[in-house]
């Protein structure tokens, strides 16, 4: 079942023109070993029958709570906030009664605070989110939730817990398994960031009664080919020719990709999708800067400087042709408006997409619309699908390793340096070098 199409139509605008793609063989023969070595979990998810039957032994555990409160950050956090905004948006609109999820993905005293002030504990799922069970961030938030849950509920605190994990080693394991706490693993070599159609992501979706099966099956479907070993199957793939697409965008000085959704409901996929793409190719001074924008908001913010501003931009599009119609405009209408005469609300998206992306492709920005035929689950999983693939395939098209992020580790210890942990000796005298350092410092 297809959940829509590519048009190409505009794809080849300006200094770009149709590139030579790698060899199809040569990439459906990487695929082929990386899926036999476990490299690559996302495209098949062979964890998924366990999954499944995991997600249905605990759905009677989660209908027992009122609220989740998932403590994760970037690809720990990402998926489920597109899940939640995508198919669940009636917690953010008047008059919802629950079940309510929350995503404290931050280091926010305001917002954690808050959570603890507010929230019953008694019907409070506290699910935590880490595959190496040791992101400092996620961790602190654990600490101070698990403190939480004790001072409110005494020993039935592990009760309230539910640990994400890796599978065999970490803090977080070690923590489920002294405590006895429910946890569910994160598979072997599924990074955060294509996490999303596992544990991660459908834990919460399951909380929030989304039909995450469908979900699953529409990322299985839109990849199902890829690993076949099939060169003829894998070039006529549309994640082979969005890879080929952007490593030639790439190639002529397109260093920014923007991704334009106008299906309101879906608008959170532009943060999922900016980790995707920024934290799989920023690498070696490669890569493109991933521009998230919502049709039609930012027509009215960053759109000027789409069609006018630089040009080195690329555009994905996408668009659903199955959305809402909405109510009708009265006969009485201001003098103004006569056009509207007729229509409803919903077509005046349509009309909006439909001004914007022709005006991109009339300003020479290389256009490739994803026209999706519903805003079903389906239809999303095969959105993440098809997007994680053309983000490992474009990194193999660059010569860059798509799966790690090592420019972000260094962050990393540099705040464990900064708090005192052991070792690290050379961030600590880069620290003391940054830190002692004159400063120029105005007022304001």
């Amino acid at each position: 079942m297809a959940a829509g199409a590519l048009d190409w139509t505009n794809a080849f605008l300006g200094r770009i023109s149709e590139p030579a793609a790698p060899s199809a063989q040569t990439i459906a023969d990487r695929l082929g070993g990386e899926v036999k070595g476990g490299k690559l979990p996302y495209l098949t998810l062979p964890f998924w029958p366990e999954l499944k039957s995991d997600l249905a032994g605990l759905k009677p555990r989660l209908a027992r709570f009122e609220h989740m409160l998932v403590l994760g950050i970037g690809g720990s956090a990402l998926g489920a906030r597109a899940l939640q905004k995508s198919f669940f948006p009636q917690q953010d609109r008047p008059g919802h009664q629950g079940p309510w999820l929350w995503i404290a993905d931050n280091v926010d005293v305001h917002s954690l605070e808050a959570y603890f002030q507010s929230l019953p504990a008694e019907k409070t799922l506290v699910v935590v989110i880490s595959k190496s069970g040791g992101t400092i961030e996620t961790i602190s938030q654990y600490i101070l939730a698990k403190q939480w849950l004790q001072e409110k509920l005494g020993d039935d605190f592990k009760d309230h817990l539910l640990l994400i994990t890796d599978e065999a080693k970490g803090f977080l394991r070690e923590e489920a398994t002294a405590m006895g706490a429910k946890s569910l693993p994160v598979p072997d070599n599924l990074g955060g960031r294509y996490s999303a159609i596992s544990a991660v992501g459908l834990v919460p979706a399951a909380f929030m009664g989304i039909d995450y099966e469908a979900l699953v099956q529409g990322a299985l479907d839109v990849n199902k080919v890829l690993a076949s070993g099939d060169p003829a199957a894998v070039a006529a793939h549309p994640a082979y020719r969005l890879a080929a697409w952007n490593a030639g965008l790439m190639d002529a000085g397109y260093n920014e990709l923007i991704f334009f959704c106008y299906m309101p409901a879906w608008a959170a996929y532009k943060d999922w999708f900016s980790q995707l793409w920024a934290e799989s190719l920023g690498k070696e001074g490669k890569g493109s800067m991933p521009l998230g924008a919502v049709g039609v908001t930012d027509q009215h913010s960053v759109n000027q400087m789409f069609l006018d501003g630089p040009r080195n931009k690329a555009c994905l599009f996408l668009t659903c042709q199955n959305t809402p119609e909405g109510r009708p405009f009265p006969k009485e209408l201001p003098a103004a408006f006569p056009y509207l005469h007729g229509k409803k609300f919903g077509e005046l998206l349509h009309a909006e997409a439909l001004g914007t992306r022709m005006a991109l492709v009339k300003t020479g920005v290389p256009l490739v619309e994803l026209a999706f035929k519903d805003e079903t689950p389906y239809c999303a999983g095969a959105l993440m699908g098809l997007l994680e693939s053309a983000t490992v395939l474009t990194g193999w098209m660059m010569g860059i390793n798509p799966i790690d992020q090592p420019a972000v580790e260094l962050g990393k210890r540099l705040a464990k340096a900064r708090l005192g942990a052991d070792g690290l000796a050379g961030e600590k005298a880069d620290l003391k070098a940054f830190l002692d350092a004159n400063k120029d410092v105005q007022d304001i």
